[in-house]
C-alpha cells in the first residue's frame, strides 16, 4: 500500500537534479535533527516537553554541528540507492562527536542543567538520530530500489554462491533491465537461511522449489572462490532443471567491479570439465621468447592467434606472422598492435613457399619458429588430399629444411640461423584413419629426421613436436557448432552415440606448448595432459540443458564420417611415455621412424602426387603413418 502512493511521488524524486536532490536531503536531515532534540528532551523528563528559549538556541548549535560532521565526514556523498553498512558506519562517527561537540559546548555557553541541556541529553540524542537516519537511509533505499524495479520487470534470477563476488554482482544487477535478481543459493551453514544485501540465501536443496515456485529463468554462477571440482558439481546440479544458466568469469579476470554485469558470460564447455588451472612456469614460457625473434605459422588460425597473443605478453625482440589468408592476417595483426608496442611484422604468404621461407627466417634473424600452420579439418582434407599433402606434409617440409639450411650458412652471415622450432601437432596423429592425421605424422616423421640429422652433426637447432587433442572454441570444433545449433532452435547433430574427444582450453594449451617447446632438446614428440575423454552426446545433452531448453531441442545421429574415429588417443602404445619436469607435459618414446628412410617415402609420395588416383594416395599415407 505504501509503495502504491510513493512510486509516482518516488517517480518524481529520481529524475530531478543532484543539487535538488541533496538539497532535500540536507532539509529531511534537519528535520529529524529537530524531531531527534525534542524526543530526546521528552524521554529525560517523561512528558510531552516544550523547549525554552536557551535549549531552542541549544537546538540551534546541534544542528550545525551535525550538520557540520556529516559533510566533513562525507555522508552526502553517498547514493542512497548504494547505502550500505559503510555510509551507516559513517554517520554513526559524524553524530557521536557531535553529541560530543553539542555538550562540550552546552558547557562552554553555560546552558546546561535542567533549563538548558542535561548532561543525558546528548547521549540519548546521538542514539535517536542515528537509529532514524540510518533507518530512514535504508527506508529510503528500499523505496528507490523497488521504484526501479516497479520500472522494469526483468529475468527472474538466483545468484549462486553468496559470497563477495555474489554480492558485487547482485548489487550490479539491481541496476539491470534485463535480470531481476531473486535471491541467493549458498550451502555454507553461515549463511543459508539469512539475509545477506536484503536477499535471502537459500540451500541448494531447495532449489528445485525455488525454480518452481519464484518462476526462475536464470541462475548465475559466481564462481571466483570455487574450485574446479564444485564449479563442476554446481553445473552439474543445475542442469537438471529447465532453466539458462550462466557464469560469472574470476574476480581477477575483472578489473573493477562496476562492470560485472556485463562480464556475465554463457556457460563454457570448460567449466562443465572442471580442469583445476597449473601454475606456469614463468622460466619455461620466456625461454624461447624473451629477447628473441619469433616467427608464427598460421598466425591467423585459432591456436596460432593465441600463440601470438601470449608471445607478445612475453617481452619478444619482434613477432613474424606469416598467414595465408589476407582476412585472417588483417584480423590478428590488428588485434596484436593493441596489446602493446613490440615490433609486429605481418607477411602474407605459404609455407609452401620455400624461397619466401628462407627470405622470412634470414631478414628478420628468427630465433624461435612456432609451426602452427596446417589444413586440420577432417572432412575437408579427406575430400582434398592432394592440398593436404601440399600444405601439411610439404609445408613443413619446406619450413624444416629453410630452417635447417639457415643454419649452414657459415661465414657467409652473420645470421646463425633459427634455434628452436616447434610443430604443433594432433592426436589425430595417433594410428590414423584419416588424411588429415596422417599428414600430421608425417610432419612428425620429416621433423624427427632432421632432429637425428642435427643431433649427428652436432648442431643447435632443436626440433620439437607438441601434440594435442581438440582446442575449445576453435574454428570447426563442436562447441561453436552447438551454439549455434541450439541458437537455431536445432537439432543438434552428433556423428555417433559413443563418440568420445578429448578437450582442453586454447589458453591452456598454447601456454603447455610454449612450456614444452622450452624443454625440447632435440627430436621429441611432446603430450598435453588432456584430462578425460568427454562423450560428445553428454556434452550435447549438457549445452541444452544449460541452455534452459530441455525437451525443446533434439540430437540427430548423423553417422561417423569419412576417416573419422570412435576415440582419438595420444600415445601408440600404452605405456610409450614418461614424465617431465612439468605435471602437465609427457613425452613420447614411441619410435617414429619406419623401416623405409624418409627420402624414399618422399618420393613415393611425389609420385603418387602425379600419377595416383586420391584413393591411392590415401593408402599410401595411412600405412606409412601407421
Amino acid at each position: 500500500m505504501i509503495k502504491k502512493f510513493t512510486r509516482p511521488l518516488l517517480g518524481q524524486l529520481i529524475t530531478l537534479p543532484a543539487f535538488t536532490k541533496r538539497s532535500i536531503i540536507l532539509l529531511a536531515d534537519i528535520g529529524l535533527i529537530a524531531a531527534s532534540v525534542w524526543i530526546a528532551f521528552s524521554l529525560r523528563f517523561g512528558e510531552f516537553y516544550l523547549l525554552n528559549s536557551s535549549q531552542i538556541y541549544a537546538l540551534g548549535g546541534i544542528v550545525a554541528i551535525e550538520i557540520s560532521c556529516l559533510i566533513i565526514f562525507g555522508a552526502y556523498r553517498s547514493v542512497i540507492r548504494y547505502f550500505g553498512g559503510k555510509s551507516a558506519w559513517i554517520i554513526f562517527k559524524a553524530t557521536i562527536i557531535s553529541s560530543v561537540l553539542w555538550a562540550w559546548t552546552a558547557f562552554m555557553f553555560q546552558i546546561t542543567g535542567i533549563d538548558g541541556v542535561p548532561r543525558t541529553i546528548p547521549i540519548i540524542y546521538a542514539f535517536i538520530f542515528s537509529f532514524f537516519l540510518i533507518g530512514g537511509r535504508f527506508y529510503a533505499k528500499w523505496l528507490l530500489n523497488s521504484a526501479y524495479q516497479a520500472s522494469y520487470m526483468g529475468r527472474k534470477t538466483l545468484i549462486f554462491n553468496a559470497g563477495s563476488a555474489g554480492r558485487q554482482l547482485a548489487a550490479s544487477l539491481n541496476h539491470s533491465n534485463e535480470l531481476r535478481v531473486l535471491g541467493f543459493v549458498d550451502d555454507s551453514p553461515a549463511l543459508s537461511g539469512k539475509d545477506v544485501d536484503g536477499l535471502r540465501v537459500f540451500a541448494s536443496e531447495r532449489l528445485e522449489i525455488l525454480i518452481s515456485r519464484l518462476g526462475v529463468e536464470v541462475v548465475i554462477v559466481a564462481s571466483s572462490d570455487l574450485s574446479g571440482k564444485r564449479h563442476k558439481d554446481i553445473l552439474g546440479l543445475l542442469e537438471k532443471h529447465k532453466v539458462q544458466v550462466r557464469v560469472l568469469p574470476a574476480i581477477s579476470d575483472i578489473a573493477t567491479g562496476r562492470h560485472l554485469v556485463n562480464m556475465v558470460r554463457e556457460v563454457d564447455i570448460g567449466d562443465l570439465l572442471g580442469r583445476e588451472p597449473v601454475i606456469a612456469n614463468p622460466e619455461l614460457l620466456g625461454r624461447c621468447i624473451k629477447g628473441k625473434s619469433v616467427l608464427v605459422t598460421g598466425a591467423g588460425g585459432s591456436i596460432g592467434s593465441e600463440l601470438c597473443r601470449q608471445i607478445l605478453g612475453l617481452g619478444p625482440k619482434r613477432l613474424i606472422l606469416l598467414e595465408a589468408s589476407e582476412a585472417a592476417l588483417y584480423q590478428v595483426d590488428r588485434a596484436l598492435r593493441k596489446i602493446n608496442d613490440c615490433e609486429v611484422v605481418p607477411v602474407l604468404g605459404s609455407v609452401k613457399d620455400y624461397e619466401k621461407l628462407k627470405n622470412i627466417l634470414q631478414e628478420y634473424s628468427i630465433d624461435t619458429i612456432y609451426h602452427a600452420a596446417a589444413h586440420k579439418h577432417v572432412p575437408l582434407v579427406e575430400a582434398n588430399v592432394a592440398e593436404g599433402v601440399l600444405n601439411n606434409i610439404y609445408g613443413t617440409r619446406s619450413l624444416i629444411i629453410a630452417a635447417y639450411e639457415c643454419t649452414q650458412l657459415g661465414g657467409l652471415s652473420t645470421y646463425k640461423g633459427p634455434s628452436n622450432f616447434i610443430l604443433i601437432s594432433t592426436d589425430k596423429a595417433v594410428r590414423p584413419t584419416n588424411v588429415m592425421g596422417a599428414t600430421k605424422r608425417w610432419a612428425e616423421l620429416i621433423l624427427q629426421d632432421y632432429a637425428e640429422k642435427v643431433k649427428s652433426e652436432g648442431g643447435d637447432l632443436v626440433f620439437t613436436a607438441v601434440r594435442f587433442g581438440n582446442v575449445l572454441g576453435s574454428s570447426g570444433s563442436v562447441v561453436p557448432l552447438f551454439k549455434e545449433q541450439i541458437a537455431q532452435g536445432g537439432p543438434i547433430t552428433v556423428t555417433h552415440l559413443e563418440i568420445t574427444r578429448y578437450f582442453m582450453s586454447i589458453h591452456e594449451a598454447v601456454e603447455l606448448v610454449i612450456q614444452a617447446g622450452s624443454m625440447a632438446q632435440g627430436g621429441e614428440v611432446f603430450l598435453l595432459d588432456m584430462g578425460e575423454p568427454v562423450k560428445i552426446v553428454d556434452l550435447a545433452e549438457k549445452m541444452i540443458a544449460l541452455s534452459g531448453k530441455t525437451g525443446q531441442i533434439n540430437i540427430a545421429v548423423t553417422g561417423l564420417r569419412p576417416g573419422e574415429k570412435l576415440y582419438e588417443e595420444l600415445l601408440i602404445g600404452a605405456n610409450n611415455a614418461e614424465a617431465t619436469g612439468h605435471p602437465k607435459i609427457m613425452k613420447a618414446t614411441e619410435p617414429l621412424i619406419g623401416d623405409e628412410s624418409l627420402s624414399t617415402l618422399m618420393h613415393k609420395v611425389e609420385c603418387f602426387l602425379e600419377n595416383a588416383s586420391n584413393e591411392e594416395l590415401r593408402q599410401l599415407l595411412l600405412r606409412v603413418a601407421q
